[in-house]
This record gives structure tokens, C-alpha cells and sequence, in this order.
């Protein structure tokens, strides 16, 4: 399950994850992970929890509040309370479901770069912290996809009003 972002905030994401990401390994668009592995016989329950979550919900308010290390990459933190307690309730809600990942704690963050070197890491690291100002971005959705060893396949979409 991920956040879904506003086309403008996907765009830039995208364009800096396909600048820095090794091709070979980008297979994705960037994203903000909420939840790495729900069952499928978890996806009825699922769709409809979130159809109440969104439907006539403002989006949450976010921001990209600073940059992270992941050691062999780099990604953009990401600041929103209204989505760590969209989460947090997800997470209750689905408890003895979750795995071992998605129970700990939540980072929620938009990977850009990853599978480099920790030299090359840090370099990017270096780079855009010389620039980086916070900046809001739009969360416009929650998607939730099937992962069948490939590509992920969209399962469903749940836009916020």
C-alpha cells in the first residue's frame, strides 16, 4: 500500500529517481511505502477501510522535510502527521496480519537512489543537502497493488476529496 502522490509531486520524484536510481534495478515509480505485505485475504477489508479513510476526507497535509541516508542510497524523508495516524489505525486495524516490516516502527520516506555504493550514496547525499529546502507535496490517494514477483499491478485506488 502506498501514498499517492499529486501528478507535479510524482513527476519530480520520478525524474529524480530516474536520474539516480541503477536503470537496471528501477522497476517502480517512486513511492511512499505505508505497508510492504498485507495477505490478499486481507484486500476486501482493506478497500473498504479505505474507501472510509478517503471518500470526502481532506488530503493530508505533507511535506519533504529533509533527506535520509539508507547507506547504499538516498531518500526524502516525508512529514505528516494526518498520514502517520492514517497509518497507525491501519496498522491497528490489521495487527495480526502484519509482517515483522511493516509492524515495527514507520519511516516514511521516497526513495530516489538505491543498490550504489555507500561512497556513491554519500556523494548524492552531499549534493542535495547543499540545496534542499522543505516543500509540500501532495498526497492525493492510497493505492494498494499486487506484487507477483514483477511490476507491481494496481489492485485498487482510493482518492482523498
Amino acid at each position: 500500500m502506498t501514498a499517492l502522490f499529486g501528478r507535479q509531486d510524482q513527476a519530480w520524484f520520478d525524474a529524480l529517481r530516474r536520474e539516480h536510481f541503477p536503470a537496471e534495478r528501477n522497476q517502480l515509480d517512486a513511492h511512499l511505502t505505508l505497508f510492504h505485505h498485507l495477505p490478499p485475504s486481507a484486500a476486501d477489508e482493506l478497500k473498504h477501510r479505505l474507501a472510509g479513510e478517503t471518500r470526502g476526507v481532506r488530503a493530508p497535509v505533507a511535506r519533504v522535510g529533509g533527506l535520509m541516508s539508507l547507506g547504499r542510497g538516498v531518500a526524502f524523508r516525508i512529514e505528516s502527521p494526518e498520514l502517520t495516524a492514517l497509518r497507525a489505525s491501519l496498522a491497528e486495524a490489521f495487527a495480526g496480519l502484519l509482517t515483522p516490516q511493516d509492524a515495527g516502527g514507520w519511516r516514511p520516506h521516497v526513495t530516489i537512489q538505491n543498490k550504489v555504493t555507500p561512497a556513491v550514496a554519500r556523494l548524492l547525499l552531499e549534493r542535495l543537502q547543499r540545496d534542499f529546502r522543505p516543500r509540500e507535496v501532495e498526497i492525493a490517494g492510497i493505492g494498494t497493488w499486487w506484487y507477483r514477483g514483477g511490476p507491481w499491478e494496481p489492485l485498487s485506488r482510493h482518492m482523498f476529496a
